[in-house]
Formats: C-alpha cells, structure tokens, sequence
C-alpha cells in the first residue's frame, strides 16, 4: 500500500498551522507542523512518501526564501511552496527563482492550495522515481569489470570502436564484444539510452570514480 503524501507546514502563527492542519488532514494528507524553518530543518529526513513544504514567506529567524535557498544546498529535492502577502510578491519571486515549485498569494482558497499541494506532490512523486532509477543504473554500473567501464567511458565520448580500440590498445572486434556485454547489462536497448542512463548516473558519482572489481 502506497504511503499517505505528506506536507510540511512552516508558519509562526499557530492559528494558520492549526487551519491548514485541518484542511489538508480532512484532504487526506498526513501533516507536520513547525513553527520556524530553522525547527523543520532540524526535524528534516528522508521519507518514503511523496512530501512538499508549504511555508510562509517572512518569518523569524529564517524566511521562505532563505529556507529555499538552504534546501537547495543540502541537496534536497523537497517541493516548496511559497505563502505570501501582497506586499511580499518580490519576494515570493525570488523564491521561484530559487527553485520553489509554486506561491500561493494570502488570501487563497481552499482549492487553489489544495491544487497547488496535489502538483508539488505529483513533483516529488516523479523526483523519487527518478531517483530510484539512478540507484538502479548505479547498481548496473557496479556490475561492469573494468574494461568494460573503460569501454563505456569511451562510448559516453561519442568514439567509434576503431578509436576506442586504438585508445586500448585492442582490436575493433574486442571493443564489439565489450560493448554488446556493456548494453546487456545496463538492460539498453539502444547506444543514446546507454548514453542517457550513464550521464544520469554521472551527475553525481561519475562512473570513472566507481570502486574497480
């Protein structure tokens, strides 16, 4: 059973955490509240379920922006939306820019946050599919020996097998059969998806800094 989406709720007012912990509890959402952003972060971990934060935009201490901006540094990929006054739209702007996935102008309905909660959910939905897709590229990557690696880190330079046989020191015929072994065990249908999935893999652990076998 798939676990029950869950929102974070930033905001210094107790009377708006309490409001929107109603409307998103009776939405069918689970719901963590904190009073500051400086407390979410400190209560931050990873969850299995799809999650977003909602949070005001000026707070004590930490506001929407700055917490987006931290959010970003930490490597998390959490959905952000903003909440806004509308004196503080610039600001809110700012956020976007930072990578917050939507903002919410004060006063807003109950369906436009309800919208706003249901695509920064599908977001981080899609961000941990993907995310469980790279582990799996990476536990194929692990499979490789070394000379296929090698291989691989030639075909991801877009050379042909000539070049990368004459690069180590092997024959084309060789480099055929290291590569058809590569694309069995990667599971790619096609020399651009190996590409895809190495340069996916790559955007944080390289595959040339994998442990050799």
């Amino acid at each position: 059973m798939a676990e029950t989406p869950l929102v974070y709720v930033i905001d210094d007012d107790e009377a708006v955490r309490d409001s929107l912990t109603l409307l998103l509890e009776s939405a069918g959402f689970k719901v963590r509240t904190h009073p500051a952003a400086t407390a979410f972060l400190d209560d931050l971990s990873k969850q299995n379920a799809p999650s977003c934060v909602l949070t005001d935009v000026r707070m004590p201490e930490m506001g929407g922006l700055e917490l987006q901006r931290r959010l970003t540094e930490l490597g998390s990929r959490l959905p952000v939306i903003v909440m806004t006054g509308h004196g503080d739209v610039p600001i809110a702007v700012e956020a976007l820019k930072a990578g917050a996935t939507d903002f919410l102008e004060k006063p807003f309905d109950d369906s436009q946050l309800l919208a706003a909660i249901s695509s920064a959910l599908a977001v981080s939905q899609r961000s941990q599919e993907e995310a469980a897709a790279i582990v799996g590229i990476r536990e194929k990557l692990a499979t490789l020996t070394p000379r296929e690696r090698e291989v691989l880190e030639k075909l991801v330079e877009g050379l042909p097998n000539k070049t990368i046989a004459y690069d180590l020191g092997s024959s084309p015929r060789t480099v055929e059969v290291h590569r058809a072994r590569v694309m069995e065990k990667m599971g790619a249908r096609s020399l651009p998806e190996l590409v895809r999935m190495t340069i996916a893999a790559e955007r944080q652990t390289p595959v040339t800094k994998l442990p050799r076998r």
